[in-house]
């Protein structure tokens, strides 16, 4: 159920938040709301998990922190869609309707990682990075959903392979 309020409550204030919150708050806010998502089932999910990625990259300050975030993120996002699936979907017709008509869906993401925000605000990234590789539906949803179904979500080690593209290594 506290997932469900905080949902509600980054939904109303998302770009009020982003420009108040802490790097790597902002990162598990975004965490929760894309777990919520996913077990609701939105079509729109894939498209926030790039901008969500392009975020956390985008406005990472060093290294150390981006992998921090990364964990922070993939740990919300996991605690979010179990506590959806323990309550058993309760009310995922309404967080699906806030969640695809989030203001972020405004955003405008382009080639080197600089994101224009809907309230005109440029992020641009420490070092220029492909956006196109931040995200690519490989079969992400399904993998996620049966990790977290299972509950087996663990993230045991996150490296940042250059200076320009995260990634994370998962061991099940």
């Amino acid at each position: 159920m506290r997932f469900l309020i905080l949902f509600l409550a980054l939904l109303i204030s998302i770009n009020q938040a982003n420009a108040q919150m802490p790097y790597i708050e902002e990162v598990k806010a975004l965490g929760a709301i894309s777990g919520q998502g996913l077990a609701c089932g939105s079509t729109k999910y894939d498209d926030f998990e790039l901008l969500a990625r392009a975020i956390l990259l985008t406005k990472s300050p060093s290294d150390i922190l981006q992998n921090k975030a990364i964990y922070a993120y993939s740990e919300e996002k996991a605690n979010a869609y179990m506590s959806k699936e323990l309550d058993g979907f309760y009310g995922c017709s309404e967080i699906i309707r806030r969640f695809d008509n989030q203001e972020i869906f405004k955003a405008t993401l382009y080639a080197d990682g600089t994101i224009k925000m809907p309230d005109g605000q440029i992020l641009t990234p420490r070092i220029p990075y492909d956006a196109k590789r931040i995200y690519k539906d490989f079969g992400d949803r399904e993998a996620a959903q049966t990790i977290y179904g299972s509950k087996k979500a663990q993230i045991l080690q996150v490296n940042v392979v250059d200076e320009n593209i995260a990634n994370t290594n998962r061991h099940n």
